[in-house]
């Protein structure tokens, strides 16, 4: 069984609305990939230590992470310092604008913690209509069952 961490932070529930889009298309999976979705202020080191891939969900703020996503990465980056080289990692922007910032911020971190980006960030602008939760849906489907067939 595959461990999948998915975190994120949503204040106007757009976020997290992509987030239940994903983990729709993961729990697709559910005999081979368990699923622990977390706001990511309640989410430890312990969480990211567990997964063996790695579900960002973040809302573009001043074009910018959230700060709470900011703070996750920020209490897990040198407690698990080489610890979770080559973990899988995708990536939800919710945005105003075009997510850019908020991306760039991510993928900088997480080329510093040598994760993997498995597939191309989903940026969604504004509210979310069902084409936007179906690119949702087939993300999470990818990172899970890229996590259940070992690719990544």
């Amino acid at each position: 069984m595959k461990h999948l961490l998915a975190i994120y932070s949503s204040q106007t529930g757009r976020t997290r609305a992509l987030l239940e889009a994903a983990c729709a298309g993961i729990g697709e999976f559910a005999d081979e990939v368990e699923l622990r979705l977390l706001p990511a202020l309640q989410a430890s080191l312990d969480d990211l230590l567990w997964a063996d891939g790695l579900l960002l969900g973040t809302p573009e703020n001043f074009g910018y992470m959230a700060g709470a996503v900011k703070d996750f990465l920020d209490r897990v980056y040198y407690p698990s310092e080489g610890r979770k080289l080559g973990m899988a990692y995708a990536l939800l922007v919710s945005a105003g604008n075009d997510g850019s910032g908020a991306i760039r911020s991510i993928e900088r971190i997480a080329a510093g913690c040598g994760w993997n980006r498995v597939a191309e960030p989903v940026v969604v602008k504004g509210v979310p209509d069902p084409a936007s939760l179906e690119r949702c849906r087939e993300l999470g489907q990818t990172l899970a069952a890229g996590l259940a067939c070992g690719v990544f």
